[in-house]
């Protein structure tokens, strides 16, 4: 500290009432420095108002290199305890704010910190409170609202902050208007709250311009105004609360209530994002994973946002990390990993997200996770609970669990139990349930009624269902015999890519069966099996071609199909090729 006493300084040091009154005329100059030296003699005296005023000039760092809210404390308490309002008011908020010297502004827009000390702020609170000072009241308000289970206490809040705004203390308005905005239930206690919050918001209190921009977006008590709510939202954003940036950054982006700016509101989002405000983050994540403004999807950078908002909590943005992870994306810009799509899926399927949890249990059941990495979560216990609570995704991934022995014994009667309960939602549950009656697992064998749930999957064009149900229309089992109606259910199958239903079609057109022969129809069906790697279907057509039905004999091509069948396994193949004549190159 290098400012030099004046004569008059040194005067009015040798006594501590004087250094008090000189200290105060050097405050109002600016004279911080030279101030500071005569409250701190006068403060070491005992002078009440001298600890005070030292105690603030510690709290604000008013004097270069002499910041210290543990100083500030110190003689703040010193005054507090000789009754001092002021004293015991701003040590009220020091204890608030976590330690930190925050305007009433910053400490009524902020949550709890993990420094708060809210009884000890709340005794200096209610010392103040009841001997009139204003600003105490509303804090005390503050704290009943805020603070712990055991301190909070909505009556009492109510009546500091009425008695904080009956003095004209915008944040007593603002304390009042929003526990009245909650409990309003007629128009007129609707706009008295909106009244209140208005004149915090004029009193360019950051919170109140918040509330207020609120108030204009839904329409509470006022007219829909969506000019003055990005109005308000922006005072509010540009003092700071993290809230506001993100809905200003939203009407920015889509030009609600002001004209349409993209760059300013994404900035605006990011800053948001970057706060901890976990929508703002995942909203900049989808738009970096779609792309916008004419650039290609950038996963990299869509991958980091979501990872800030599934640390935020954002369960959306975990659930989509998992999937990101689990496919792998962007030519490995997010490179598929099945234990880290198991982490992501993990953190949201805790959430409750029945999304995730199926797939998390898809990732294990397919055995894709590496045990040493990742533990399996009780994802059979997560299935169970919202089974029993009648959700039906829930009971169709509990009955796979039981039917699987996923994180339980293996039960197949509890499984047709949990299937059955959710056949009546899922076509899953309706295919899994009619194969368990279809082979008399877990429930007694009953074929009409195997046939009744697996036309109930067919009619929603499951590719599976059409499948068996083709096949028991073929043997007449549950039903009459029909293969004109298996003929439909597999043409509708193999529309959809099956491999399968192609094969079975092959089979039919070939004879044998209730339609008419085909050998053409069924060439065509036994080469598009083929084609996807079907090894019997592939067999069939190396037999086609090499008997030269409905087509050219071919030797070599059916050649090839035999021993691609061959080496899928199939004996038959392998005496196939060995009635074939030898290769043309061997043969010369």
């Amino acid at each position: 500290m290098s400012a030099k006493f004046s004569i008059t300084d040194k005067f009015s040091a040798r006594t501590p009432q004087k250094a008090l009154e000189r200290a105060n005329e050097l405050a109002a100059q600016g004279e911080h420095e030279r101030a500071f030296k005569l409250y701190a003699i006068a403060a070491e005296k005992g002078v009440t108002a001298a600890q005070r005023e030292l105690g603030l000039y510690y709290l604000r760092g008013d004097v270069s290199g002499f910041r210290s809210a543990v100083d500030a404390a110190q003689w703040l308490t010193k005054a507090a305890e000789k009754g001092d309002t002021k004293s015991q008011s701003e040590l009220a908020a020091l204890y608030a704010g976590g330690f930190s010297a925050k305007s009433a502004d910053e400490l009524f827009s902020e949550a709890k910190t993990e420094n708060t000390d809210f009884k000890t702020a709340l005794k200096w609170a209610l010392l103040a409170a009841e001997a009139g000072n204003a600003d105490a009241q509303a804090l005390a308000g503050f704290l009943y609202t805020t603070g712990p289970q055991d301190i909070r206490d909505i009556d009492r809040a109510k009546h500091w902050y009425s008695k904080a705004a009956e003095a004209g203390i915008p944040q007593g308005h603002l304390g009042i208007g929003t526990i009245r905005l909650l409990e309003a239930t007629t128009d007129e206690l609707t706009f008295s709250a909106v009244e209140h919050i208005r004149f915090a918001a004029e009193a360019d209190l950051a919170t109140g311009h918040y509330y207020l921009g609120l108030i204009y977006e839904k329409a509470i008590g006022v007219h829909a105004n969506l000019g003055k709510a990005a109005s308000h939202y922006e005072q509010a954003a540009q003092k700071g609360i993290r809230d506001a940036k993100f809905r200003y950054g939203i009407m920015l982006f889509n030009g609600i209530g002001v004209s349409e700016n993209r760059t300013e509101g994404e900035t605006w989002l990011r800053r948001a994002a970057l706060e901890g405000e976990p929508e703002a983050a995942a909203l900049i994540g989808e738009l970096y994973a779609r792309g916008s403004d004419g650039l290609p999807p950038n996963y990299a950078e869509a991958t980091s946002w979501y990872k800030i908002a599934a640390d935020a909590g954002h369960q959306q943005s975990a659930r989509t990390l998992g999937l990101l992870y689990m496919t792998g994306v962007g030519g490995g810009a997010v490179p598929r990993d099945p234990d880290e799509a198991a982490k992501w899926l993990k953190i949201a399927a805790e959430k409750g997200d029945n999304v995730a949890q199926s797939d998390l249990a898809t990732l294990l059941l397919r055995k894709k996770t590496n045990p040493n990495i990742t533990k399996a979560p009780p994802i059979q216990d997560w299935f169970e609970k919202a089974a029993e609570s009648g959700d039906a995704i829930g009971a169709y991934n509990f009955a796979v669990c039981l039917s699987e022995g996923i994180g339980v014994e293996r039960d197949d009667a509890r499984a047709a139990y949990w299937f059955r309960r959710a056949a009546d939602n899922i076509v899953n549950a309706q295919y899994r349930y009619g194969r368990l009656l279809a082979e008399g697992k877990g429930v007694q064998q009953d074929l009409e009624e195997a046939r009744r749930w697996l036309q109930e999957a067919a009619d929603k064009n499951m590719p599976e269902a059409l499948l068996d149900l083709a096949s028991l229309s073929l043997q007449g089992l549950g039903g009459p015999k029909d293969d004109d109606i298996a003929r439909q259910l597999f043409e509708r199958a193999a529309a959809q890519g099956n491999a399968e239903a192609m094969f079975a079609l092959g089979a039919l057109y070939g004879g044998g069966h209730g339609i008419e022969t085909d050998r053409e129809k069924s060439l065509a069906w036994y080469r598009q099996a083929a084609s996807l790697k079907h090894p019997r279907a592939t067999l069939m057509l190396g037999r086609y071609l090499r008997m030269g039905i409905a087509t050219e004999q071919n030797i070599e091509e059916a050649r090839s199909c035999f021993n691609f069948a061959a080496k899928a396994g199939l004996a038959e193949a392998e005496a196939e090729l060995s009635s074939l004549p030898p290769p043309a190159e061997a043969a010369e």
